[in-house]
């Protein structure tokens, strides 16, 4: 039975059937900008998207509060995806979106932007009182949170805010996410005939498969994981590899932890060079900090007020994936990441249900009423 149609389906199914993989969100990123000016409002976009290789900026819109007192929000939901390798079609099959084609919905982040774009409309056009509600849309997040890191955050008037990242079901609440590390190796060898001299050479991809070999990879231990994502070498199958490059990562909510899982997986690199006599050249970045809140902080008690109001008990979870939450809590915002019903993200079988995009955005609404008369304020959260 084919769900009932209501604004935020019908708004999802029209944001997710446009393309919008990372970098190139501007289709998607100008359905956003008409439907808030469409309600009287002034968005503006940054000029981050040239400075990471966007063709959109970082929009945000803010409301001014109706009346006095309580705690502005401000909601986050990023616009880019995963590639996909077919064109999005969503349909409804028995209450659940899907897509007709076998790539992804895109309900990874376009179902947290639909809810949250209908709830300012509901503000906007029902006079819904509030403490000041502001949105914040951000590009390229599926490839290292790079629209937010260039948003210039002091424009926010608000200090707690919302994103809705991470496959789970409704009443979810993320508690910590990780930090997280990227790891480059160039192992260097040197080039040889493999039929005539092979003995001259030294296969850089030997070395490669070696150090992977030898990596603790996969789940590591409750707070820490670890993969190798891309490796390349070679220059034909008559020639020793005289290079390649392994490119992983490694994720830990612990610190110590995560400087020994970088440290393994360097001494790995380190020891299988050695052996295949291959020059070693090794990168270390930082893709985001970790931050982690209790159930006692003021944002998630007011996110636990808001799912309590809607008839959900708040389930509190540690997550393995970054958000662009990371972000906001390293530069001293307090952003909660709560969970919207997507599942099987980034897959060809991500789907979500119909009436959880109607149910978050009566939680969204609850947030908004439960802010204008917040928890008392302590401390929130840590990286």
């Amino acid at each position: 039975m084919a769900a009932t149609a209501t604004p935020v389906l019908d708004l999802f199914r029209d944001l997710a059937a446009i393309p919008s993989p990372s970098g190139r969100e501007r289709a998607v990123a100008d359905r956003a900008l008409a439907f808030l000016r469409d309600m009287g409002l002034e968005p503006t976009e940054d000029d981050a998207g040239a400075r990471i290789g966007s063709d959109m900026g970082n929009i945000h819109v803010a409301l001014p509060p109706t009346d006095g007192g309580g705690t502005p929000i401000f909601l986050n939901a990023h616009l880019d995806t995963v590639p996909p390798t077919a064109p999005i079609d969503p349909e409804v099959r028995n209450g659940i979106v899907v897509n007709r084609n076998d790539t992804i919905l895109g309900a990874d982040n376009k179902a947290a932007a639909a809810v949250m774009l209908a709830a300012v409309a509901d503000v906007v056009r029902g006079g819904r009182p509030h403490a000041g509600v502001e949105l914040v849309l951000t590009p390229m997040e599926e490839v290292g949170l790079r629209g937010a890191k260039e948003f210039d955050t002091s424009r926010l008037r608000a200090k707690v805010g919302y994103c809705y990242d991470h496959a789970a079901p409704i009443g979810n609440v993320v508690l910590a996410a990780p930090t997280q590390r990227s790891v480059r190796f160039r192992f260097v060898g040197r080039a040889a005939h493999a039929g005539i001299a092979p003995e001259e050479g030294r296969s850089a991809i030997v070395a490669a498969a070696r150090a992977i070999a030898d990596m603790p990879l996969g789940r590591i231990d409750a707070e820490t994981t670890a993969n190798v994502g891309i490796v390349k070498g070679g220059i034909a199958g008559n020639i020793i590899p005289p290079e390649c490059t392994v490119e992983a990562e490694a994720r830990s909510r612990d610190a110590g932890r995560l400087r020994e899982q970088v440290q393994a997986m360097l001494d790995a690199a380190t020891f299988a060079a050695n052996l295949a006599e291959c020059e070693l050249e090794s990168r270390i970045e930082p893709e985001y900090e970790g931050y982690r809140f209790s159930r006692s902080d003021p944002a998630v008690r007011l996110a636990a007020r808001a799912l309590e109001a809607c008839g959900r008990e708040p389930v509190y979870i540690e997550s393995g994936g970054g958000a662009d939450a990371n972000v906001w809590n390293t530069r001293g915002l307090q952003c909660v990441n709560l969970c919207n019903g997507m599942a099987e993200i980034h897959t060809a079988s991500e789907h979500i249900a119909a009436s959880d995009l109607d149910a978050m955005l009566d939680v969204t609404l609850a947030l908004i009423d439960a802010a204008r008369n917040p928890p008392q304020t302590s401390t929130i959260g840590g990286a």
